[in-house]
């Protein structure tokens, strides 16, 4: 069976289950896919059982959801169509970073494996999408950038920008606003004490940005120069 003759709500739910594990080490329980689905716990139950009688995932009563193989590279086929048709409509169509979420969202179902070939080819073989997560291969192969929270780095410390999450737009045009973008160096300074802050700089003698622990976690860095 082609990941085509899933139905749209089948490849949601496959995607959003590797998402929720893709840069966490939380595991991934029915609450966690129906808040990130937007639908209620008891919509979730239904659509994972589903799932599980068509051999794409494995979940035990009260146990943590695992995507068999067969599920996983399902998953990986819809996690390439995103983030491929993301990097096309801004590389080729001028989108900002914050617009191309729900764009693909939608257009990820309608489009035919050729087409998200042709695109690749087109695009080059991109490795990252704008937001500078890992598009999969053809072949299912997925290479994770080293990275970590930029709540984690060491005060003191300039990081290099890898990966910054989509789910929030807004706080996606905050960031660009501040220079926070793909591939910026930031110089990191103690947040204020109790506050549960960084403080950052996107470049030198620029002004200081305080990001609170939400913003901070959406932002994965690479490296720890002092």
């Amino acid at each position: 069976m082609s990941v085509n003759q899933l139905s749209d709500s089948a490849q949601n739910y496959l995607k959003i289950i590797f998402s929720l594990k893709e840069w966490s080490d939380e595991p991934v329980t029915p609450s966690f896919v129906a808040e990130r689905a937007g639908v209620k716990l008891s919509t979730v139950s239904g659509a994972l059982a589903k799932l599980r009688q068509l051999n794409l995932l494995d979940h035990a009563p009260y146990g943590e959801i695992t995507l068999t193989d067969t599920g996983r590279a399902y998953a990986l086929a819809m996690v390439r169509r995103h983030r491929l048709i993301e990097t096309f409509l801004v590389q080729m169509l001028g989108y900002r970073w914050d617009q191309v979420h729900d764009e693909a969202e939608n257009l990820e179902h309608a489009v035919s494996d050729f087409m998200i070939e042709r695109i690749d080819e087109l695009l080059g073989h991109p490795t990252r999408d704008p937001h500078g997560d890992p598009i999969p291969s053809a072949a299912g192969q997925i290479s994770m950038p080293t990275a970590h929270p930029l709540g984690q780095a060491v005060p003191g410390s300039t990081v290099v920008v890898e990966r910054i999450s989509d789910a929030d737009s807004q706080l996606l045009q905050y960031f660009s606003e501040n220079g926070i973008v793909l591939g910026a160096r930031l110089s990191v300074f103690d947040g204020d004490p109790y506050s549960d802050t960084v403080e950052i700089t996107a470049e030198p003698g620029s002004p200081r940005v305080v990001l609170g622990a939400r913003a901070a976690d959406a932002v994965w860095v690479s490296g720890t120069e002092q």
